[in-house]
């Protein structure tokens, strides 16, 4: 489908099932390079990055563990600029490598607070790996090692990303249509 209505927006196709698992094996590799030795404990940020988080871990071939954390930070279309941890994380991480796995970091301030509320618990290091990441929008200065795309300020869904709940069930990403083309 090179187009999807969800609720009052129509989307266009930007980036295929094939460009994504692409740079999803691209990152993997990377990470297998990068952390071999270090039992890394991925870290999947709910609900969006449960589709990136699958892919990755089928393409890391290092021993790790993965767990889950859910944080919120968006409404409608929209980031709210305010970030409510919602389902924490149980797992002791002090000493340990910890890996990030992001959706999409935009303006950078859920992922600021996700490092601050994991710096407390002591930490080897954390790295963050990301589907996406919207540089001209990035409110924060991040070091972010691991990126698979790197695209413009506009809203997407699909694999993950969603529009109030919904279209996370896509295998492409779709950019919403602008009403005035």
């Amino acid at each position: 489908m090179n187009r999807i209505k969800i609720k009052d927006k129509e989307f266009t196709i930007s980036i295929t099932e094939e460009q994504i698992q692409r740079e999803v094996k691209r990152v993997a590799n990377g990470i297998n390079r990068d952390l071999a030795g270090k039992n890394p404990l991925f870290l999947s940020v709910l609900n969006g990055s449960f589709m990136f988080t699958a892919d990755l871990m089928r393409n890391i071939t290092i021993p790790c563990e993965v767990t889950f954390v859910k944080l919120a930070s968006y409404q409608g279309v929209t980031t709210t600029g305010k970030v409510k941890e919602m389902m924490g994380l149980s797992e002791d991480i002090s000493g340990r490598t910890v890996v990030i796995v992001e959706d999409i970091v935009d303006t950078g301030l859920t992922m600021e607070r996700l490092l601050e509320t994991l710096g407390t618990r002591n930490p080897k290091e954390i790295h963050i790996a990301t589907l996406l990441v919207k540089p001209e929008k990035l409110r924060i200065d991040l070091d972010i090692k691991y990126v698979a795309m790197r695209i413009p300020n506009d809203f997407i869904v699909g694999y993950g990303l969603d529009y109030d709940g919904f279209g996370r069930n896509y295998s492409n990403i779709y950019t919403v249509i602008n009403e005035n083309e």
